[in-house]
């Protein structure tokens, strides 16, 4: 027995596993740091504490900042300008003693001297449109920028401030001890920019033909910053693609407007009998009424008429809102108006569009629709959502999100014909603004830091949202077989990850900081998280973790830890190498066949074998009865093994197991005739999953995964020895297309077959 164990144990190092290094110094590399691609994420992840534990989920002493407004506010139509006036009460509920406030002035990126337009560099293009050129080098900057008139304690005194940029320092008298509330005012006002130049987040848009503007307003109010347990205060500059950072709070907010304009906004409007007219409010009660379809507030006719008048008159709307984190409202006399319920668990929520006649009959078609549906598809994944409402704004150009309300593009031909392309741009852009309340407006996350935790979080919410509404609205997609989504399946992520390295960054960047911020914050997150609920966890437990992060910080202000380790806490997945590789690296996937070997059973040792056991002095009366395998066209090949000898050698193995089995376990026993040993090469970075589909001889088909783990002892290349009744005659590595691999040429063997079945595959998910 110790010959047979020796010989068990010195056939291991030389057949099965890695040759050993030889003693001599000169074949020696030098050591190296773990660079396995499964270790843990303990150097790139904080240390947990008690205002955040390992699990993900806040801790004990977790504390968050509050900040209180009472605002009034009035649009100035006839000079396109916002006058505002606000007290806002701030809570410190932190440890720390604050010195100083932080207030956010984001209209200041478009002040006539911002540093925002000189961040990026410049060049000539040898041809431009005209408004393109006049914009850059014609027309004198916009005069865009808060004028702030004073800041003044609640006792009416002068407080001292310094603006640097985009942010607002005010020196308070005395430290604002933990626990301790502080209120302060200020009064400002800006020139409202049009929006549809350059994009611009919030402002109107002119339509010459009726003289009106259509107003989206956001980023009209100083703002307190975020202090936090992680950064303190968040006072990064706004330059224009991070977005916000904003703590919680209830708001009263009075907006005047010219009478015979149409407004809605962030909360629960308080004097609805004042503004609503007797019809309005007969319809408003029809609304809160119809769950299957919406119903006009204002019909198209009525906006039609309100064109062509302009009231001198003023209207004051007042609304308040609770727990918000900020505020939004839109106006206009051109606006149409509907609203429809929609029933979220045990309450009613309104799905509100407003709109001009510019946007129909595809709003008045698909608006409030897109709104209630998305709502019960968010809900369904997270939690109920906990607002009165919300609100799809039609905007040219526009897609931008705030609490309850957003702006979203999607303007049908002059003479109200579309294309599919803007039908499903449209439903598409409502349902990820509207999403937006849920990332981030109540999982409150950095979007200043992390665009990605709200971006790419949402663009894979709206995924799921759009195949649902696909479902529901089968109508809606008629002639194709599901939503065609525009993101979120891996193969339409392949052009970014596999483009140039130069122009990638890790999706752990900040917004400011990347080359391509749609594939980067928006496509490449919510693939990945697609990938991991389809092919890595399972739909189960992606879902039951994916919603624990959700109802752990809502009305909170996670970080990209928090949302890791949630989903590995409530799954039981380790999934620090999927974050590593797919969060914190540029690598890319790319995953194949190296090739294949074919071997019988042979009616004796190798002679690489028999070398060997002369040796090591072994002689086959040493072993016990054991299986010979011979690679077929080596040495050993004999086309007669592959017949009577090598079915009754083979059968030297099942007879020697016959005595350890009982009856229905012998009836099972099945005799292969095959045995291929195939290796499978990892060109790319990231480890996946090695999904594999085997053809063989009768056409019959056979699909394993194998773990990602596979590649855990080499990152290059795994052997995986396949025994069969049958020949095989076909490979294909990710026959589906589920890990966004960049080269298809290396994933099928023999290569020319396959590949074809692919490009038939591939062809079908693109007409779909």
């Amino acid at each position: 027995m110790k010959t047979i164990s020796f010989f068990f144990t010195s056939m291991l190092f030389l057949f099965g596993g890695t040759a050993i290094a030889q003693s001599n110094e000169e074949s020696r590399e030098p050591g190296h740091y773990n660079q396995n691609k499964f270790k843990q994420l303990y150097e790139e992840f904080s240390t947990p504490n008690t205002y955040r534990s390992a699990s993900g989920a806040p801790g004990p002493d977790y504390y968050q900042q509050q900040a209180d407004y009472v605002m009034d506010i009035e649009l100035d139509d006839k000079n396109a300008r916002i006058y505002g006036e606000e007290t806002i009460t701030y809570t410190n509920n932190s440890p720390d003693d604050l010195e100083y406030l932080w207030v956010q002035l984001d209209q200041n990126v478009r002040t006539k001297d911002t540093k925002s337009a000189l961040r990026n560099g410049t060049r000539i293009a040898q041809a431009e449109r005209v408004e393109d050129f006049v914009k850059k080098y014609v027309n004198e900057p916009f005069d865009g920028g808060f004028n702030i008139e004073y800041v003044k304690d609640a006792n009416g005194k002068p407080l001292p401030y310094t603006i640097n940029q985009t942010m607002m320092r005010i020196d308070i008298p005395r430290p604002l001890k933990s626990k301790e509330q502080i209120s302060f005012s200020v009064k400002w006002n800006f020139n409202i920019p049009d929006h549809t130049v350059n994009r611009a987040r919030s402002g109107y848009e002119y339509f010459p033909n009726d003289g009106n503007r259509a107003y989206v307003i956001a980023q009209f109010f100083p703002r307190m910053a975020v202090y936090s347990d992680v950064l303190g205060w968040q006072n990064h500059q706004f330059w224009g693609n991070g977005e916000f950072a904003l703590p919680f709070g209830n708001y009263e907010v009075n907006i005047t407007v010219p009478a015979d304009h149409v407004l809605d906004a962030t909360g629960t409007l308080q004097n609805r009998k004042e503004v609503f007219s007797k019809e309005m409010m007969k319809r408003y009660d029809q609304a809160k009424k119809s769950y299957d379809k919406p119903v006009l507030i204002v019909t198209q006719e009525e906006a039609e008429a309100a064109e062509k008048g302009f009231s001198q008159k003023k209207k004051t709307w007042r609304f308040k809102a609770k727990n918000v984190r900020d505020y939004g409202f839109a106006s206009s006399r051109k606006f149409i108006w509907d609203m429809q319920a929609v029933k979220i668990g045990n309450k009613d929520v309104m799905a509100v569009s407003l709109y001009p006649k510019e946007g129909n009959p595809l709003w008045e078609e698909y608006s409030t629709k897109a709104v209630a549906h998305t709502l019960k598809s968010y809900s369904a994944h997270t939690f109920d959502y906990p607002y009165p409402k919300a609100i799809s704004v039609h905007a040219k150009n526009q897609g931008m999100e705030y609490p309850m309300i957003c702006w979203n593009y999607g303007r049908p031909n002059t003479d109200g014909s579309y294309s599919n392309q803007v039908k499903f741009g449209m439903i598409s852009v409502i349902i990820h603004e509207v999403g937006h309340n849920f990332f981030p407006m109540i999982v409150n996350s950095d979007e200043r830091q992390w665009g990605w935790m709200d971006e790419g979080l949402d663009t894979f919410m709206q995924y799921m949202a759009e195949q649902e509404f696909g479902e529901e609205f089968p109508e809606a997609i008629t002639g194709y077989d599901t939503y065609p989504s525009k993101r979120g399946e891996p193969y339409k992520i392949v052009p970014y990850m596999a483009g140039d390295q130069s122009t990638l960054a890790p999706i752990m960047s900040n917004p400011e900081n990347v080359y391509q911020l749609g594939p980067n914050a928006y496509g490449k997150p919510a693939t990945a998280l697609n990938i991991l609920r389809e092919t890595i966890m399972g739909r189960e437990l992606f879902d039951h973790a994916f919603k624990t992060y959700a109802q752990r910080w809502k009305f909170k202000h996670p970080t990209p830890e928090d949302f890791f380790r949630t989903m590995e806490d409530a799954s039981a997945v380790d999934l620090d190498w999927y974050w590593r590789s797919w969060f914190y690296t540029t690598d890319y996937v790319d995953i194949g066949v190296k090739g294949i070997k074919k071997y019988f059973v042979n009616n004796g040792p190798t002679k690489k074998m028999r070398e060997y056991m002369a040796e090591k002095n072994i002689t086959e009366a040493d072993l016990l009865p054991l299986v010979f395998l011979a690679e077929e066209d080596s040495d050993d090949f004999n086309e007669s093994l592959t017949g009577k000898e090598a079915s009754q050698n083979s059968m030297l193995l099942k007879e020697f197991m016959m005595d350890k089995m009982s009856a229905e376990e012998r009836a099972l026993v099945k005799e292969p005739k095959y045995f291929y040993e195939i290796t499978f090469e990892k060109p790319g970075g990231i480890p996946m999953p090695l999904i594999v589909e085997y053809t063989y001889a009768d056409g019959t088909k056979e699909n394993v995964t194998y773990p990602a783990e596979i590649w855990r002892k080499n990152d290059k290349e795994v052997k995986r020895v396949i025994s069969s009744q049958k020949e095989l005659t076909g490979v294909i590595v990710d026959p589906k297309l589920e890990t966004a691999d960049i080269d298809m040429t290396n994933n099928s063997w023999p290569q020319k077959e396959a590949k074809s079945d692919f490009e038939k595959f591939k062809e079908n998910i693109k007409g779909k």
